[in-house]
């Protein structure tokens, strides 16, 4: 077995998350295998789950459109070098000359049902590897039922029935942030003792709906004519315009009612998602919403829509809303005002939710389809 991680990306976000929970998980069932990944990316992954045998692949590979000629040229043979008679490829490509013995992973299915979404460069290229791979893979995962439903009505007939594999989240990583640790983000931010907020963790990108969220939370101050907790939005700005101009406007200042903190380090995100007051996601289309489960096991308060995936995440556990700024600004006004109990009764349902999604369930998922 050859899981292919190298479409990880620089930052180690997105599709990282997922094969470095994979390989942890398969550890976890005393499973090894064997994994190509780029030079710079070989230490972290080794660090994380030591026990697979891991090969580099060229270093040129760093490059995204070299990559992809390596993919059809390079990683075949190096398939044949390890002896691999199974191959994993974790995001939407692969090497149509193996596709017999490959396990594809098709994360969701936006770039059918929200093609305004994304690039038309990226639609076109997602749209074709997502048919190449339901028509010519040995197999297909997605990590939820409704990734699966929107592939099967957008994306024409599969080989074979794609198979649903939950992601899981890192318990190690993501769990209630103790009181120094939460003293510790306050303190790195310049967020005053006592002084709440409302989180929002992720890529900033139009299916997020972060200008609306912006707009709600300044018509919920406008409405109110209180100190409303200041919105802090972390992650990378992606190619939402709207949002990009209102958050490198708003800058780092603070004591602001917006915020943009940027990237914020793995072990700093409990303590943001877990301190917060709120932590608002209103994404329209998530192949699973792993931000969501995060903040959950974090024991943040959460606030989403139940689009897509996100309903099998949260369950009855968090709080949905329409993504529009009128319903987010009215869920806020009432998740702020909602007494004490309840929204503790609430986090705790959501935490032990949260830790029922493991990577090992996630392995033993994909073992199944490996087997």
């Amino acid at each position: 077995m050859l899981i292919d991680a190298t479409s990880v990306p620089p930052n180690r976000g997105g599709v990282a998350r997922y094969i470095s929970g994979l390989l942890t998980g398969l550890a976890d069932l005393d499973v090894r295998v064997d994994v190509i990944a780029k030079p710079g990316d070989l230490d972290w992954l080794r660090g994380l789950a030591p026990v697979h045998r891991y090969h580099a692949a060229p270093g040129w590979t760093a490059s995204r459109p070299a990559r992809f000629v390596w993919e059809q040229i390079g990683l075949p043979r190096a398939v044949r070098r390890v002896g691999a008679t199974i191959l994993h490829s974790p995001h939407y490509t692969f090497p149509v000359t193996r596709a017999s013995r490959t396990v594809v992973t098709l994360h969701d299915a936006t770039f059918f049902s929200d093609p305004a979404a994304h690039s038309r460069l990226k639609v076109l290229f997602f749209r074709t590897w997502t048919r190449l791979a339901r028509r010519f893979a040995r197999a297909t995962v997605a990590p939820s039922a409704a990734t699966v439903s929107e592939l099967d009505r957008f994306a024409g007939p599969a080989r074979t029935a794609t198979v649903v594999a939950h992601l899981g989240v890192d318990a190690a990583l993501f769990h209630a942030p103790g009181a120094d640790e939460v003293a510790a983000f306050r303190s790195t931010h310049r967020i005053d003792d006592g002084t709440e907020w409302i989180a929002f963790l992720g890529t900033v990108e139009p299916r997020k709906r972060v200008p609306e969220l912006i707009a709600a939370h300044r018509a919920l101050a406008d409405r109110t004519g209180t100190d409303v907790p200041a919105l802090l939005v972390a992650g990378g700005l992606g190619w939402d315009e709207t949002a990009r101009g209102q958050l490198e406007a708003a800058g780092d200042r603070p004591g602001a009612p917006l915020r943009y903190l940027g990237y914020l380090p793995i072990d700093q995100l409990r303590a943001f998602l877990g301190g917060s007051r709120v932590v608002a996601y209103p994404s329209i289309a998530e192949g699973f919403g792993l931000p969501v489960l995060e903040a959950m096991a974090s024991r943040a308060d959460v606030l989403t829509t139940d689009r897509l995936a996100i309903p099998e995440v949260g369950g009855d556990t968090v709080t949905y809303t329409e993504p529009d700024a009128g319903p987010i600004a009215d869920a806020l006004e009432q998740l702020l005002a909602q007494d004490p109990a309840v929204r503790a009764d609430r986090v705790e349902r959501a935490g032990a939710r949260a830790d029922g999604f493991t990577w090992a369930a996630c392995a033993r998922a994909h073992l199944g389809v490996f087997a």
